[in-house]
């Protein structure tokens, strides 16, 4: 199960291995380490997969078109329905709920050939970059069993880390790709608006949550990225393409370019101790590649910008749980910051949310302004190190106050304001040796120089990316 996916999946469809074969050490691997960090949940019938397995072997024999996944082993994030697999979204109100169809990123990882294991550990309804809820329980750093394993992508961080599935799937609205990348030394990519399809009810005012990908290599990323992305007519604000061109990464070439770094953002945003050491530290390894690194922050207000990010999300996601809010058996079931979420759109008007979106194209066209002199814009993937899992979130960073249970997460949340794509790199180890990872985004549309530039980052950095958690 160490082996990159895209060298599993060529194996198999070579009959170099066999997908039973796979699948038995997958979930060997499971059984082994996943009752340590409750990564992957919902595990499905051993004989049933093996099953499929086998299956998937036969069509391998018998000549069949193979997509790209073919055989892999896959377990997908409890915030996304998998027909006949359990979607709880980690909400006692949907304990036990069956989910009767596929989503629509879902069906392409279907359609690529991959095998449905179960599901990994989401927060409550995604909400908050710390992966606990009251269905399936919380999910363990690898690299310290007492810490939190970041979020809301945590199980899927997780089982790669411990090599316990090939790829992992996810989703990103303040961070969700990119600070559990971080916090468990993989990479995760958060791709522009409309690259992935979504599940949304509303196809026209769209969220500022994505869909990506997460993966030990960025060969792999791109393999499963290239899978996700591509138009859907069903979806019309999506671009046009197909996901295929993100599959073939050639590493970036680093030597002129800009690279941006934005610190603490002018004083803006507190870190824990050494955290931007560590990750100023970690781009030395791009200017011995000959790029220049210079400090960059937009010329907007840093403030006026988060606070157009709190009450949008508020709009965003406190609409997607307004029904079950006024429902009050229901809402007694929701956790504080999905009620937080509601009430803070409830006292939103149609104007007010007008006037915050136009706060947000500001903050955009700041950051596109720095993309006039810098070709990428980077800063560490969370403000602190992987805190002790049996907080909620942490209440102050380097003794300042988080008015809000995600805005530790400010400098990701900032990121996603600016529509910018941004893929998380391993960084390297803090004085405690807990990894940190760093964000490394480009203009709009700009996944395939993310990728390029990870890339680059993997092939000067094996001495870090190589690093396994204790466990393993």
């Amino acid at each position: 199960m160490a082996l990159p996916a895209h060298r599993l999946a060529t194996m198999i469809a070579a009959r170099e291995v066999s997908a039973a074969e796979v699948m038995a050490a997958c979930l060997d691997r499971i059984e082994r380490l996943n009752p340590k960090v409750n990564a992957v949940i919902a595990v499905q019938d051993r004989e049933g997969l093996l099953k499929q397995a086998a299956a998937a072997d036969a069509a391998v024999k018998a000549g069949a078109a193979l997509g790209p996944l073919h055989g892999l082993p896959h377990a997908v994030k409890d915030l996304s329905p998998v027909a006949g697999l359990p979607f709880t979204m980690g909400s006692p109100l949907f304990k036990g709920q069956i989910a009767a169809a596929d989503g629509l990123m879902v069906e392409r990882l279907r359609r690529a050939g991959v095998i449905f294991i179960g599901k990994t550990n989401s927060p409550e309804f995604g909400l908050g970059s710390h992966t606990f809820n009251p269905v399936w329980g919380t999910t363990r750093n690898p690299w310290d069993l007492t810490r939190s394993a970041g979020g809301s992508t945590g199980g899927g961080a997780v089982a790669l880390a411990l090599d316990l599935v090939p790829l992992a799937d996810g989703s990103d609205y303040g961070g969700s790709l990119r600070n559990p990348a971080g916090w468990n030394n993989v990479f995760g990519l958060r791709p522009s608006l409309g690259r992935v399809p979504n599940d949304s009810a509303d196809d026209w005012l769209t969220s500022m949550g994505v869909a990506g990908p997460m993966a030990r290599s960025v060969a792999d990323l791109a393999l499963l990225f290239s899978v996700q992305a591509g138009f859907d007519p069903r979806k019309p604000m999506m671009l046009e393409g197909s996901g295929e061109a993100f599959r073939a990464v050639t590493p970036e070439a680093m030597k002129g370019k800009r690279i941006g770094w934005a610190g603490d953002l002018g004083g803006a945003v507190p870190y824990e101790p050494g955290v931007l050491e560590t990750c100023r530290k970690a781009l030395a390894r791009f200017e011995a590649m000959g790029a220049v690194v210079e400090d960059a922050v937009p010329d907007f207000p840093v403030e006026q910008a988060w606070q157009a990010f709190v009450k949008l999300r508020h709009w965003q996601q406190g609409g997607n749980l307004l029904a079950l809010y006024q429902d009050p058996a229901k809402r007694a079931l929701l956790k504080e910051a999905a009620v937080w979420e509601v009430e803070g759109g409830l006292a939103l008007s149609a104007y007010a949310v007008n006037a915050l979106s136009a706060v947000r194209s500001q903050w955009s066209r700041a950051v596109h302004n720095l993309f006039q002199r810098f070709d990428y814009w980077v800063m560490p993937t969370s403000q602190l190190f992987p805190f002790p899992a049996d907080w909620v979130y942490p209440e102050a960073i380097a003794g300042q106050t988080m008015r809000t249970y995600h805005e530790w997460m400010k400098a990701t949340c900032l990121v996603t304001l600016s529509g910018c794509p941004a893929v998380a790199v391993p960084a390297g180890f803090g004085p405690a040796g807990l990894p940190i990872g760093l964000q490394i985004a480009a203009p709009v549309h700009g996944e395939a120089a993310c990728l390029a530039a990870a890339a680059a980052w993997e092939a000067a950095s094996g001495d870090i990316v190589g690093r396994k958690p204790p466990l393993v």
